[in-house]
Formats: structure tokens, sequence, C-alpha cells
């Protein structure tokens, strides 16, 4: 499972979305006739640590993180409560190996914001992911069609 597979299973399947580079990432966002300057979050893949997010060690060689925005209760289905919101430069207070690879895991910043994501994940863990980028998608319409009210 590469990056690029990932993003072109969101390209290919989830109708209305766009890939943006910036800010060292590659997103897909729900941006349909590309009516907002960038669209609505429904994933990123991140390749490289950042000065606010080093706590997945993307500086490892060949390591990639896919995140996913969920909703809070689905969130809390799958790992608990949500935890509060890390000062800057900090991790989540929650007990898990935010580097473990072929997992899925709360996002290591914005699980306060119902993120989740895999690091390198094998087909096996996509399959148990593609159900979070579906959500991730809808949500993302939701939050658009808010905006465009």
């Amino acid at each position: 499972m590469t990056p690029e597979h990932i993003l072109q299973y969101c390209l290919d399947n989830l109708e209305g979305t766009v890939l943006v580079e910036s800010w060292g990432e590659r997103g897909i966002f729900y941006n349909p006739e590309g009516r907002l300057k960038r669209g609505v979050y429904v994933l990123t893949v991140k390749e490289k640590d950042g000065d606010n997010d080093k706590a997945s060690g993307l500086d490892r060689e060949g390591i990639y993180r896919v995140n996913v925005g969920v909703r809070k209760n689905t969130f809390i289905q799958l790992f608990g409560p949500v935890p509060k919101r890390p000062g800057k430069g900090g991790v989540v207070d929650m007990p898990f190996d935010f580097s473990a690879v072929d997992q899925i895991l709360p996002h290591p910043v914005y699980a306060w914001m119902g993120w989740v994501c895999a690091l390198n994940p094998s087909e096996q863990a996509f399959q148990a992911l593609k159900p979070l980028i579906q959500e991730g998608y809808e949500y993302a319409k939701e939050k658009y069609r808010k905006k465009k009210l």
C-alpha cells in the first residue's frame, strides 16, 4: 500500500473530491465544482514530521501517516473519550504508541477533533480504514453544505 494508492482510491471513489498539496502533505478535500478555496478536509497523507507534529516519527525512512476526520461518536466507539486539546507542539494524552505502523490509531495531535490515523497501513488495515474514509467523506459533505449556506 502506498500513499499514491490511497489518494487515488479516494479520487476514484469519493465524488466531488480534489487533491490539494500544501503544508508538506497531500490532502483529499470535498469541493465539488471548486466552489470553496480548498474545500473541506476528508483525508490527508503526511510523510514528514512538522514542528508541532513529531509523535509518529514520520522522519523514519518510508513512513507515512494517513489521517481521517470522523464523527466524534465514531471516535469514542473506537478509542474512548475524546481527549483534551494538547498545548502547542504537544500530543494528546492517550495511552497509544503513535509511532506504531499498520494500526488504526487516534491522531496524535488532532484526536481532540475526532481524527484517526494509520501509519503505513497494509492492505488489511486499509480495508478496515475504508469505512472510516467513507464516514470522513460524508462528514465533509455535511460541513460543506453548512459552509455554503
